[in-house]
């Protein structure tokens, strides 16, 4: 069996200063700000680190959130309690170095994440994203996400639309 490309693992002591995924925002808050967010207890941020070369080709944060019940999308407010709002996980920010884009490493980062979020010991009802552009958008879109009512560029979806795929590796 051959060695998988890539490891995830929590952001720890990564080179971080070669990362550059093409967009100056996402660039300098990898390089000098997910390091404070993390000590304040604001976010979690993840690596993808190529097991050839040990470098960071991609990264993204997870932070608690919460959804007002009549933002979301009709189709899942059904069997919902009466709740003004849900529990929720923010994917806050996503990104893929340049030299690893294109291979599939974004799709594996969010089901990693989607993953994590169903782990974990903190309930919650579903994932949602801001997206920065619609190329963003498309990529959340192509993976079941919806448009969260009213919020321009936010995205949501179910965790349990996830759950039962996850429960094959469960076993």
């Amino acid at each position: 069996m051959s060695e998988l490309p890539f490891t995830i693992e929590p952001l720890g002591q990564h080179d971080r200063s070669g990362f550059s995924c093409g967009r100056d925002p996402l660039d300098h808050y990898f390089e000098r700000q997910v390091s404070q967010d993390i000590r304040r207890r604001i976010t979690a941020c993840y690596v993808a680190v190529c097991n050839a070369s040990n470098q960071v080709a991609g990264f993204y944060t997870l932070s608690a959130a919460q959804i007002s019940v009549t933002q979301l999308p009709d189709r899942f407010k059904k069997n919902l309690p009466r709740y003004p709002s849900v529990p929720a996980v923010r994917i806050g920010r996503l990104a893929i170095d340049i030299k690893f884009q294109g291979q599939g490493l974004g799709s594996t980062l969010l089901i990693n994440a989607i993953y994590r979020s169903i782990r974990a010991d903190i309930a919650a009802y579903a994932v949602i994203v801001d997206a920065k552009d619609d190329a963003a958008i498309a990529f959340y879109r192509h993976h079941g996400f919806l448009d969260l009512n009213a919020q321009e560029r936010t995205l949501v979806v179910p965790l349990a639309q996830f759950a039962k795929a996850f429960s094959l590796f469960d076993a």
